[in-house]
């Protein structure tokens, strides 16, 4: 679940245009950019006894994927969007960095857990739709034609006279990033 991350931003910055594409992106990405340095130093491993493909992987991220490790992540990122774009900003932020934890329980197998390190030793979660590789890049998929649909209509709708130049060309971009997401996601298959 990459691309549709992308995807759900692409839709909320239709919604709400206060707060930039750029930011709302990385907004959904941001457990993941938490999770790079905690991987990198073998905080947060990846077990691949099921093979490294799309979804085969067993992710440690006990900390950067653990429900409250998401909800803190998701607070300190809409504190600091409430700083620069107001408190509405804020809190759709919170809401689309908390939103990669909502999806990624869907994705996962179960291994997300409730608390930082499974502190607790409680059940990990996962509704493991990375199972169906099938079922998991269509509901990828369908994410991201919807969250671009959105952005599409919400920005031809508000050009008008020159800017509708603007408007398509920054259509075009999204695009063409959001297929590049899905086209790395389905790569990773083989």
């Amino acid at each position: 679940m990459f691309a549709g991350h992308f995807g759900l931003a692409a839709g909320v910055r239709s919604k709400v245009p206060e707060i930039p594409l750029w930011a709302l992106m990385l907004g959904t990405q941001l457990l993941d950019v938490v999770f790079v340095p905690l991987y990198l130093t073998g905080i947060e491993p990846i077990d691949t006894q099921l093979g490294s493909g799309y979804g085969k992987g067993i992710i440690h991220a006990d900390y950067s994927h653990s429900l409250l490790g998401a909800m803190i992540i998701a607070v300190l990122a809409g504190l600091f969007a409430r700083k620069l774009w107001g408190g509405k900003a804020g809190f759709v932020l919170s809401a689309v960095v908390f939103s990669h934890w909502l999806l990624d329980l869907v994705v996962h197998r179960a291994d997300l857990p409730l608390l930082p390190g499974n502190w607790g030793d409680f059940s990990l979660l996962g509704l493991g739709a990375w199972r169906s590789e099938g079922l998991s890049i269509g509901l990828e998929l369908l994410i991201l034609v919807v969250g671009f649909a959105m952005y599409v209509r919400t920005s031809l709708r508000k050009a008008g006279g020159t800017r509708l130049r603007v408007a398509v060309s920054s259509c075009v971009v999204l695009g063409i990033m959001l297929g590049f997401a899905l086209i790395t996601d389905i790569t990773s298959l083989f």
